[in-house]
């Protein structure tokens, strides 16, 4: 399928390229000067410095874009047939055209429409391609290329129609991995191509086991996404969920070389702006905490802060004792309920229901028939602004946190009780206790959100300040006008003049505390921030609370979930797609399967399916598209021997995958003596079955996987995900009692 690499083809391409470089340097040189030239302008009318403020952010984010495609600038190209109106096309990352020949593309973006022949074309509909190139390059230098000759009636048409890009796939498989994931662009198969270009709306679920390039189709995704609809998205921004840091580290420079960089990369952790929950759960609290049942829980107890007297209260006002009676109070808190609002909001009907009845009762006692209206309305306003009265009110219906409500409900076992009801079992509540300003754990978030949509915000305060902004800059606006009014050498045009450029100031300035962050990061720093689209990978992993904390943030549900029902670890965990959307979206959703395993070898998947079968005889394992001729290998190791057999196994790993990447992975519990015992490599890391997931290595050298399976409830599909990390080479080292799914490792 692949014609020889000439030297005199390469060096043509070579040409080319070097040509699309010069274009690049010449679009950074012209992007810069005009950045610098327009940082040097100051001053001007309010207007200009928007303009300012609006081209320096344009130019910036121009030049951000333009150097994040340095690397594989050009990584394909298209011959097409005679008849075509163009006979080539180059294929990248961005697209270059030509100013001095009618904006005649120089290299077209691999997310535009025309570009889609390069991932879809097959001999059997080469949708008017000849030959497809790609083309392999270290830097900017063109270091060879592979061909396939989709003409059925061409002279150079090879016997092997194979998969589209096959000889590109397999060689980038074959590359050492270097701990970030590397860009397959170039090698996006058909089947991955149809689900990156689906359409905006809807809920996309993508399931493919390992290998099948779930995640590279979840990445280049949101690229071809914000770059279709870029209009729709520019605003709202696109939220890229991940499993944990790890993993958000390990694709971190995927989007940004693919020319993108307004995404926000995050776990559900991380979703609750101000807050770090670097806290740790035992396995029973995280489950529970992740169960559906916890928003009701939590709305109890919300609703158990809202009290009324036993039988009556009483406080002194002026030396005059008020009282607020049950009656009363139960009235004035099913009024404020009934409102629906959140917590925080409707205490604002709980309080002036009560500040209407105190005040009654201060009219009695100083004589109702003596009161006029105005005397009414001093008398409310006094009781509103008196101390006793206000810690009364709050002691009643307090303003609550979210953190001050979850701290209390774990800390005191009489709350949870109450909260609880008959919800949880006995075992469960015992899970949750903890004492007071414990670390908040990545299961708190979503509790903490759930929290922060039931209390609301009193925006009281906040909106009377804006308005008291607001009067202040009206009255000197108005000032300064009167003030011109009474020269008699300004006219009335001159006078427009001025107040059009007090309006365009304060206008500026309200746009350029707006401008100076991006969507995404202002994204980040806002709970109530909502995506124009929400893309979330291992997403079998995450809890029901966890999915009412998506869902809020994406009302449109335009969603893209990647993953795979058989590695669900969490215990809470999804283990049926049509379980974890039927609350939110029915049965209107797509689902889309990847079968080809890119990454395991046959001889790794073999292993792997046999673990498969004993999890779910219904799941088929992915086919897996080669074979490294490396057998995996199973070595039992006694307690006496273990540390020397150990450390002699993986460095026997490390010389065997030259140069290339091993990770050791083992139960929970063994990380930190594993961690101290093996020799500081930095291709060597040792992690629990958890923190390996979405990622791969050259090698795997998997360790106890008797505890493996033995630790969780999910033990078996913790032990598939481990055996199906490696892209090269797998050891087993069996330390107790052997797994008979791993019966038939030699």
């Amino acid at each position: 399928m692949s014609s020889p690499d000439t030297a005199a083809e390469i060096q043509r391409e070579q040409d080319y390229v070097s040509v699309l470089y010069r274009k690049l340097d010449a679009e950074r040189e012209t992007a810069q000067r005009r950045l610098d030239s327009t940082l040097l302008q100051t001053g001007g009318t309010p207007q200009a410095r928007t303009e300012r403020d609006v081209a320096t952010s344009m130019y910036t984010e121009r030049l951000a874009q333009l150097g994040s495609v340095e690397q594989g600038l050009c990584f394909g190209r298209l011959d097409f047939l005679p008849d075509a109106e163009d006979e080539t096309a180059y294929i990248g990352r961005l697209g270059l055209f030509d100013e001095d020949d009618e904006y005649r593309p120089l290299l077209l973006d691999w997310r535009a429409p025309v570009a889609r022949p390069f991932y879809l074309a097959t001999a059997a509909s080469p949708e008017g391609v000849r030959r497809r190139r790609h083309i392999r390059s270290l830097s900017r230098k063109v270091v060879g290329f592979d061909d396939e000759v989709l003409d059925l009636q061409a002279a150079d048409q090879g016997q092997d129609l194979g998969l589209a890009g096959e000889a590109a796939l397999l060689a980038a498989l074959e590359r050492r991995r270097t701990g970030e994931m590397s860009d397959i662009v170039a090698t996006i198969q058909a089947e991955q191509d149809r689900i990156i270009r689906a359409g905006l709306n809807g809920v996309v679920v993508v399931q493919g086991g390992p290998g099948t390039g779930k995640t590279a189709v979840a990445l280049h995704r949101a690229a071809y996404l914000l770059y279709t609809y870029r209009q729709q998205l520019t605003k709202r921004g696109v939220l890229v969920v991940g499993p944990n840091s790890t993993f958000l580290r390990y694709i971190g420079q995927v989007l940004p070389s693919l020319g993108e960089t307004g995404v926000l990369l995050a776990t559900v952790g991380q979703l609750y702006p101000g807050l770090v929950a670097d806290g740790t759960d035992t396995r029973l609290a995280a489950e529970v905490k992740g169960r559906s049942v916890m928003a009701n829980i939590l709305a109890n107890a919300v609703r158990d802060c809202q009290r009324v007297p036993e039988p009556v209260m009483e406080f002194e006002v002026e030396r005059e004792i008020m009282r607020l009676d049950r009656k009363t109070c139960t009235e004035a808190r099913a009024h404020a309920r009934r409102s629906r609002r959140p917590h925080n909001q409707a205490r604002r009907l709980f309080v002036s229901d009560l500040l209407d009845a105190l005040t009654k009762q201060a009219a009695r006692k100083l004589g109702e028939d003596l009161l006029d209206l105005d005397d009414l309305t001093d008398i409310r306003a006094e009781l509103a602004a008196d101390k006793s009265v206000a810690k009364a009110i709050d002691s009643l219906w307090p303003v609550l946190t979210p953190e001050q409500v979850l701290d209390d409900l774990f800390a005191e076992r009489e709350r949870l009780d109450s909260a609880a009801g008959k919800r949880l079992s006995e075992v469960d509540r015992a899970s949750l206790v903890r004492p007071i300003e414990s670390p908040w754990t990545p299961a708190d978030i979503a509790l903490l959100d759930e929290l922060a949509e039931l209390l609301g915000e009193d925006d009281t305060e906040a909106r009377a300040e804006e308005a008291r902004r607001e009067r202040e800059e009206r009255a000197y606006t108005e000032g300064v006008l009167e003030i011109l009014e009474q020269d008699e050498e300004i006219i009335d045009e001159e006078l427009l003049r001025v107040g059009d450029v007090l309006d365009a100031e304060l206008f500026a300035e309200r746009q350029q505390r707006r401008s100076e962050l991006t969507a995404a990061q202002r994204a980040a720093q806002d709970r109530t921030w909502t995506f124009g689209h929400v893309i979330v990978d291992e997403a079998q992993e995450l809890s029901a609370m966890d999915w009412r904390v998506l869902m809020r943030r994406c009302p449109s549900h335009s969603m893209t979930l990647v993953g795979d029902v058989a590695q669900t670890g969490a215990a809470g965990g999804a283990t049926s797609w049509a379980d974890v959307l039927k609350p939110y979206v029915a049965d209107r959703w797509k689902l889309e399967e990847l079968t080809v395993n890119y990454r395991t070898p046959a001889e790794i998947m073999t292993v792997a399916s046999a673990v498969l079968a004993e999890l779910d005889p219904t799941l088929e394992a992915p086919v897996s598209v080669r074979e490294t001729g490396v057998a995996p290998w199973l070595a039992e190791v006694g307690p006496s021997e273990f540390d020397a057999k150990l450390r002699s196994l993986v460095d026997g790993e490390l010389d065997a995958v030259d140069g290339g990447t091993v990770a050791v992975l083992c139960p929970a519990d063994r990380v930190t003596t594993l961690t101290a015992l093996l020799s500081d490599d930095e291709r060597l890391s040792v992690s629990p079955v958890d923190r390996a997931k979405g990622l791969e290595f050259d090698s795997v050298v998997l360790v106890a996987p008797d505890e493996i399976v033995a630790e969780s409830p999910k033990g078996l599909n913790d032990l598939y995900v481990a055996l199906t990390r490696a892209t090269r080479r797998l050891g087993v080292v069996q330390t107790g009692e052997a797994v008979p799914a791993l019966a038939g490792l030699g």
